[in-house]
């Protein structure tokens, strides 16, 4: 997963709205979206190759997506670590990690029915809580978002604003090739390459947009696009769930 834009507790209809793509190496194995037969209450694609995933949610009222933290300069990603798609199955699996130091640098997505939450591990640990409203990630620092997050951002903000019903546009806007401004105007930004919302390219490319959507009593709904390495569509998965929210327990 290397963007992503979250409303959380942003509308009087929704309890959380989540969008990102997935970019990765279009030879690297992976399972499309899916509820897991392990009894785990796990809805998610899965990485074949490592084991874990980059995003999902579970029936036991957890959502959870993890981007790679890019580090400029030697010695990183070091080579041995577990698979950062170990977090999210955690998460959605109910534990916690013992230690974040583990891991290759990351920025990890949480939410609940209390409250949503951002783990990171680089440049030290920290989880902060995050506030209603919309929030945007890609693999930089949280507190300076990249062109095409923001862009990104705008895109649900406008969303909310307006009809806030159809998912459509919401899987339209993870579409966009169109960067927005120059790379790099925020911190170390992408290379120009890399800079729209979605990546076309033979080796390396956005795999899959993903939209999850859960009404304020609970209801989900998850959607997975996937795409082959020209960005044609490659097949689409969609499935319901149910989140369990008590009256009392709805902000």
């Amino acid at each position: 997963m290397c963007i992503a834009a979250f409303a959380w507790d942003a509308h009087p209809d929704w309890l959380l709205i989540a969008l990102g793509n997935r970019d990765e190496f279009h030879s690297r194995p992976s399972g499309p979206l899916e509820r897991w037969d392990d009894g785990s209450g796990i809805i998610a694609g899965r990485d074949l190759l490592a084991g874990g995933t980059w995003l999902g949610v579970s029936d036991l009222g957890r959502f959870a997506l993890v981007t790679n933290y890019r580090v400029l300069g030697p010695g990183y990603p070091q080579p041995g670590r577990p698979s950062r798609g170990e977090l999210v199955t955690i998460a959605l699996s109910g534990g916690e990690t013992a230690s974040l130091n583990r891991y290759n640098p990351f920025n990890l997505l949480l939410a609940e029915v209390t409250g949503a939450w951002l783990l990171s591990n680089h440049p030290e640990e920290q989880r902060i809580p995050l506030s209603p409203g919309v929030h945007g990630l890609s693999n930089g620092d949280f507190s300076q978002p990249w062109p095409k997050t923001r862009q990104l951002c705008g895109d649900v903000s406008d969303w909310l604003a307006n009809d806030a019903r159809n998912l459509e546009p919401l899987l339209a806007a993870l579409r966009k090739e169109t960067p927005g401004p120059a790379p790099g105007e925020l911190g170390n930004g992408p290379d120009p390459d890399f800079a729209p919302v979605f990546i076309r390219r033979p080796i390396y490319g956005t795999r899959c947009s993903t939209v999850v959507a859960i009404t304020r009593d609970g209801h989900g709904t998850i959607i997975e696009r996937r795409f082959k390495e020209d960005g044609s569509a490659d097949g689409e998965s969609a499935l319901t769930f149910h989140w369990p929210i008590s009256q009392a327990a709805i902000p």
